[in-house]
């Protein structure tokens, strides 16, 4: 095959997946979010359940994990698993 058109195959290849790449780079902390940020970048997790988010770490603390998203009232394993390539925890000692 022509090198030209292997070059011109592999800058395609790259290019298309580089949005995908970009895209798990950039998550949200659920330690540090606004009930806004959380139901605009969370799925299934509205305005309530963002609030929801919200008063449970200031209730009781920063989330150690992801998964600690389901002790939340309304958060359930399902609604954690949709959101794990959205969100992220920041242990309390990184910050």
């Amino acid at each position: 095959m022509n090198t030209r058109i292997l070059r011109a195959l592999l800058l395609t290849f790259c290019l298309a997946f580089l949005p995908l790449s970009a895209a798990q780079a950039d998550t949200l902390d659920i330690n540090t979010a606004t009930a806004d940020q959380l139901s605009s970048v969370m799925v299934g997790v509205g305005p309530a359940k963002a609030q929801a988010i919200v008063d449970y770490r200031d209730s009781n603390g920063p989330f150690g994990s992801i998964d600690e998203l389901s002790s939340v009232k309304g958060i359930g394993p399902a609604t954690v698993d949709k959101n794990r390539d959205f969100i992220s925890v920041t242990p309390a000692s990184a910050k």
